[in-house]
This record gives C-alpha cells, structure tokens and sequence, in this order.
C-alpha cells in the first residue's frame, strides 16, 4: 500500500496531467461524476484513465497490475 507521500506525488500527477491548477481544482470537476481520473501507483508507472470514484485498486493497462487509484481516493474521499 502507498504511504501519504506516494499518494500525494501521484495526486499533484493527476493535476498536472488533467491541467488542473490544483488538487482542490481537480476534485471539483469530477466530485459529481460517475467517473474520475485515476493513475497508477506503481512507482515509473504514469498510466491515467478514468475509473469509478471509489476506485482504490483498478486495473493498470500498462502495468497489469490491480494498482490504480481514482483522485478522489488518492484525496482522501
């Protein structure tokens, strides 16, 4: 399981790659939606899609492995 610093370097990715200027940004795009961004938790992996809100270990399509987390996850939520 990633400690709070991976989750938070993974966080700031997502915002960076969704070309959002904040995590806060980023949530309040997707907090309604039936899907968010997600990321890889593997460390070198930068895999993104979007996945279920709650998703907390998808499938990586890079990596194949169960490692990817939706933002709102990786926020806390």
């Amino acid at each position: 399981m990633a400690n709070n610093s991976a989750k938070l370097a993974k966080l700031a990715k997502l915002v960076e790659i969704e070309g959002h200027d904040s995590a806060t940004d980023l949530l309040e795009a997707y907090i309604t939606d039936s899907v968010a961004p997600a990321i890889c938790m593997n460390d070198g992996c930068e895999y993104t899609c979007e996945m279920e809100p709650d998703q907390d270990a998808g499938h990586c399509d890079e990596c194949g492995t169960n490692t990817m987390q939706s933002a709102l996850v990786l926020y806390g939520l």
